[in-house]
């Protein structure tokens, strides 16, 4: 049997896009995660893979079987943006990632792997995927430096897989975060704090610019995410870093609108301040420039509205608790 790879496996985006290459009628799934978390090995229930391998020795796995695999994608990584030490990211986002590289250049294996919007810091260069700008980028924690510094990495290398493509996921929000906490989308909390008290509190601006609520972000909903990857892996037309939003900003008040409006519930929205220790750090606007996923990569299908993802995710997987 020939292998697919997904690291990141038990995670929210990567077990979306097992669901969706099973739904292609691939099952032959490598799924590489630490396996620990029961809570987070639930989204990886009902679907079908060949095999579960520990990340910590999935490498040597890899550089044992390579004449099996066919596609990896490397979704997996330490995603905390709260988390301050280094070593973790430099040992996890950037010499694992390392790892898969070499492997997929050495056998020629088609790679994608997750890179971030969180590479773009406070958007000072904007939110072009261009590659010319990725080294003057300045992340705003040390995970999005991590992204960024694997990608200046990659764009350093002589060799490479024979297509490869590093996604600058933007914020993204859909079924299988259970298990994410206090890292999972505002959309997660706005249903549970909606459905427990009736009400939302959002961040206040604390920029004149801003009104309350109106913070922008790109949000995307997880099924275009997954469906991106596959289209990509099926069609191998130009190797790059590609940003992977929506190309539409909007606001956190928009969404949370959206959240009362799939729930059927009047809008009760107050505000609060932003934190202090996250206050100099707190991005107000992101946008994906999607051009060159739709130009170089031809990439043409319709992404979902911010309505009928909202509409989606919570009429289909939260009210009824269910997974994808």
């Amino acid at each position: 049997m020939r292998y697919s790879v997904v690291t990141g496996a038990a995670g929210f985006i990567g077990s979306c896009l097992i669901s969706r290459l099973n739904e292609e009628g691939i099952t032959g799934i490598i799924a590489v995660d630490d396996f620990t978390n029961p809570l987070k090995n639930k989204n990886l229930e009902g679907k079908t893979i060949a095999q579960k391998i520990d990340r910590e020795v999935f490498p040597d796995w890899f550089a044992e079987n390579a004449s099996q695999v066919e596609a990896v994608y490397h979704i997996g990584a330490r995603t905390d943006t709260a988390e301050f030490d280094t070593a973790i990211f430099e040992k996890l986002n950037v010499g694992y990632s390392k790892k898969m590289w070499a492997l997929c250049t050495q056998h020629q294996i088609p790679l994608i792997y997750a890179s971030s919007a969180a590479t773009y810091g406070n958007g000072e260069w904007g939110y072009d995927d261009s590659l010319e700008i990725i080294d003057k980028l300045k992340p705003l924690n040390p995970y999005g430096e991590s992204k960024n510094e694997f990608d200046k990495w990659v764009l350093k290398q002589e060799t490479a897989p024979p297509f490869w493509a590093g996604l600058k996921f933007f914020n993204v929000y859909g079924p299988n975060e259970y298990h994410k906490s206090r890292m999972a989308s505002v959309i997660f909390h706005a249903f549970y704090k909606i459905q427990a008290t009736g009400k939302m509190e959002l961040f206040r601006s604390h920029r004149p610019d801003f009104e309350d609520g109106m913070q922008l972000r790109d949000f995307v909903y997880v099924k275009d995410l997954v469906e991106v990857m596959v289209f990509l892996m099926k069609t191998r037309l130009h190797s790059s870093i590609y940003n992977l939003g929506t190309g539409t900003a909007r606001s956190f008040l928009n969404l949370t609108q959206a959240t009362f409006s799939a729930l059927r519930k009047a809008e009760n929205i107050s505000f609060i301040d932003i934190p202090e220790d996250i206050r100099d750090k707190y991005q107000y606007y992101t946008q994906a420039n999607m051009t060159k996923l739709r130009e170089k990569a031809n990439y043409t299908q319709p992404f979902f509205s911010l309505e009928e993802g909202v509409t989606d995710y919570v009429q289909n997987y939260l009210v009824p608790g269910k997974y994808y």
